[in-house]
C-alpha cells in the first residue's frame, strides 16, 4: 500500500426505505420484502470489483448512505466492512458512518451495527416539532427521535444529526430556540438543511397544484445567516454550506467529495470518481441485482471525464468549504487556466462575495448564501 497517495473513501448505497418521505429525492425504495443474503452476497461482490479497480489504496472513511441504512442487518454491515478492509486495508482512525432513522425498532440495533465497526452515526431526526415532523411524512415523534439520540450518544463514539429548515409557517424565532434546542443536545456535528421543493418529489406535486408555497428567499437567507451566528457562537462553526461541527469533528467522508478526493461507491445508484473515471451503478434495486448476476458488478455507467469537466467539479465542490479551493491544482486539472470568468471574478471580488488569498479562492459569508448564482456565473462549465 503506498502511504504518499491520499486514503480512499467508500460509499455504499442501501436503497430501500420503510416509506418514501415527501421530500426526498434520493434512490430510496419501499419493498415488501428483501431477499437478505442475496443482497449481502450482491453488495460484496460489487465491491470486490470496484476493489480491483483502485488497487494499492487505503481508505480513510467508508459511508453507509441511503435510503435507509439503519434497515441493514448488521451482519450484512459487518460483512462490508470486514471485506473493505481486506480489499484495501484502513487507514489510522479510519471514519465508518451510517445513517440512520430514529425509530425505536432501529435505534434497538446501535450496538450490533458499533460492534460491526460502524463509529460514527448520522441521525435523520429533521425536526423537533411534532407537526413539523408530520408534515416533512417521518414515522418517528420528538419523543422518539429524542430517545434514539440518547442511544446513539451512549453507543457511538461520533454522533451527528440532521435538521430541515424553512419549513411553511417556520419564522425565525421559531428556528433560532429549535436549533438552540438541538445545539443542547452536545453533538459534535450538525447537518442543517433549507427545505427545498425536488422535482419527482410529492411536495413538488403539491407546489405545482398550487397546495404547498415555496419558502420567501429573503426570510430563507435570515435563517441561514442566523444559523451560521449561532452555530459559530456554540463552537460549532459551519465547514460546509450545511454542515457544522467541533474543530476536529468534520465528516471526514463527506470532505472527500469537497475536496475532490477519489472514492468509490457501490449499490444501486452509487456514483464515484477514480481519478479521471466517473462511475455510476444502476439506479434501480433489480436492475442493479441483475447487472451483479450477469457482470460481477453493477457498473452502469465508468467514463473518462474530460480535464475541463474535472476541474469544474473541483471548482463546484470545492467552493461549498469555507476554505474554498487551490487555484493551481484546479488549474492542474483543467490542464491549463482555471475554468473561470475572468470578469465575474473581479465583479464578485469588488462586491465582496469572493475572496482570493495566495493560491486560494474562497466565497465569503456574505456570498455563502447565493453560492448557486455565483457558482453559475463564475465557473465556465
Amino acid at each position: 500500500m503506498s502511504t504518499d497517495t491520499p486514503p480512499l473513501a467508500l460509499y455504499v448505497h442501501w436503497p430501500f426505505c420503510v416509506s418514501k418521505c415527501p421530500y426526498c429525492d434520493f434512490n430510496s425504495h419501499v419493498r415488501e420484502r428483501v431477499d437478505q443474503d442475496a443482497w449481502r452476497e450482491a453488495m460484496l461482490a460489487d465491491l470486490a470489483y470496484e476493489a480491483g479497480q483502485l488497487p494499492g489504496r487505503r481508505l480513510g472513511s467508508i459511508f453507509f448512505g441511503g435510503g435507509t441504512p439503519s434497515l441493514m442487518p448488521p451482519e450484512t454491515v459487518a460483512a462490508v466492512i470486514a471485506a473493505a478492509e481486506r480489499h484495501w486495508g484502513f487507514a489510522p482512525g479510519i471514519e465508518i458512518t451510517l445513517e440512520a432513522n430514529p425509530s425505536s425498532v432501529e435505534a434497538a440495533r446501535f450496538a450490533d451495527l458499533a460492534a460491526a465497526g460502524v463509529n460514527r452515526v448520522s441521525l435523520g431526526l429533521q425536526a423537533l416539532d411534532d407537526v413539523a415532523l408530520r408534515f416533512l411524512g417521518r414515522a418517528h415523534d420528538v419523543n422518539e427521535g429524542l430517545a434514539a439520540l440518547a442511544t446513539a450518544q451512549s453507543v457511538f463514539g461520533r454522533v451527528s444529526f440532521d435538521l430541515i429548515y424553512a419549513r411553511p409557517d417556520q419564522d425565525l424565532a421559531a428556528w433560532e430556540a429549535e436549533l438552540a434546542r438541538a445545539i443542547g443536545f452536545g453533538t459534535e456535528h450538525l447537518s442543517l438543511y433549507q427545505l427545498t421543493i425536488e422535482p419527482g418529489t410529492r411536495f413538488a406535486t403539491l407546489f405545482e397544484k398550487g397546495e404547498l408555497a415555496a419558502y420567501d428567499p429573503d426570510a430563507g437567507a435570515d435563517l441561514f445567516e442566523a444559523t451560521r451566528a449561532i452555530t459559530a457562537a456554540a463552537g460549532l462553526p459551519a465547514y460546509e454550506i450545511s454542515n457544522h461541527a467541533l474543530p476536529g469533528a468534520e465528516s471526514r467522508h463527506n470532505l472527500t467529495y469537497w475536496r475532490y478526493g477519489d472514492y468509490a461507491g457501490i449499490g444501486p445508484g452509487a456514483h464515484g470518481r477514480r481519478g479521471g473515471l466517473a462511475t455510476m451503478r444502476h439506479k434501480k434495486p433489480e436492475n442493479w441485482m441483475g447487472a451483479v448476476a450477469r457482470n460481477g458488478h453493477g457498473a452502469q455507467i465508468e467514463d473518462a471525464l474530460t480535464p475541463q469537466e474535472r476541474a469544474v467539479e473541483a471548482l463546484v465542490m470545492g467552493l461549498r468549504l469555507p476554505e474554498g479551493v487551490d487555484l493551481p491544482r484546479v488549474a492542474a486539472l483543467a490542464g491549463g487556466a482555471a475554468p473561470i470568468d475572468p470578469r465575474t471574478l473581479g465583479r464578485m471580488r469588488d462586491q465582496g462575495l469572493i475572496v482570493t488569498a495566495g493560491d486560494r479562492l474562497r466565497v465569503t459569508d456574505t456570498g455563502m448564501p447565493v453560492l448557486e448564482a455565483i457558482l453559475r456565473e463564475l465557473v465556465i462549465a
